[in-house]
């Protein structure tokens, strides 16, 4: 089976039917969502409208709890604050019941899935030696999955420790034995430099998952940010990958 995996779509439509139309492709039958599915970007309901109907399975993110009201946005950087009223303020009432149904952790098969880390699924960044060793010493699975950096990562729990590799867009890597984390990047705004979107593909038959970088219509996006009256600079930054 093949598995999409995507996070942080923010609202961004484009980005996601872009990425969605390159893992269906590629032979894609599920999609695990790893949260932030809104917040950021100017199309919040149809994103949440599309991938409702595609099936994907998808956990909690602080931009989807912020957006509902479940959580404050004191922690938040005054952009993404007033991201977030605007979301909140925009949201249609099936939008808002899927993303508060969504729980903060969710196991699939193998996987563990979070939008943090399992320790702290809404807040924490995978992104220390520290954070990573707390995850991992909560994960009952072989695998799990994360995103909230808009950053793709692997990594492993081995015999030396904790291990990050920064994957190659396009090749392969064996899941392998012991403990392994996935963070596929972000749909709707990269953060790695990179503008084009990022997401993973997991092939449970041969072992492997792979990250892809997929081109979408930028200007498009920003086009409709432009129009929502979103913060300009959250536009701009769809430019640079930052």
């Amino acid at each position: 089976m093949r598995i999409a995996l995507i996070s942080d779509v923010h609202s961004n439509l484009v980005a996601l039917e872009a990425v969605l139309a390159d893992a269906a492709g590629r032979g894609a039958e599920a999609i695990w969502n790893l949260g932030d599915t809104v917040g950021y970007g100017p199309d919040p309901n149809d994103v949440v409208a599309r991938l409702s109907e595609a099936g994907a399975v998808s956990v909690l993110g602080n931009h989807d709890a912020a957006a509902t009201g479940a959580i404050g946005t004191d922690w938040f950087n005054s952009l993404a604050a007033e991201a977030a009223a605007w979301t909140r303020a925009h949201l249609e009432p099936e939008t808002a019941a899927y993303l508060s149904g969504l729980s903060e952790v969710a196991r699939e098969g193998d996987w563990s899935l979070a939008h943090g880390t399992l320790r702290q699924p809404l807040w924490e960044y995978l992104i220390t030696e520290e954070a990573a060793e707390g995850h991992f010493a909560l994960q009952e699975t072989p695998y799990s999955a994360v995103g909230h950096t808009h950053v793709p990562l692997l990594v492993r729990q081995g015999t030396a420790g904790v291990e990050g590799e920064t994957p190659v867009p396009g090749e392969a890597v064996a899941l392998g034995e012991g403990l392994l984390c996935v963070n596929p990047g972000s749909v709707g705004q990269p953060r790695d430099g990179d503008p084009q979107s990022s997401y993973a593909l997991i092939d449970t038959e041969a072992g492997t998952v792979t990250h892809y970088r997929v081109p979408y219509d930028i200007g498009e996006t920003q086009r409709r940010m432009e129009e929502a009256g979103l913060p300009r600079g959250l536009a701009e930054r769809l430019g640079y990958g930052r």
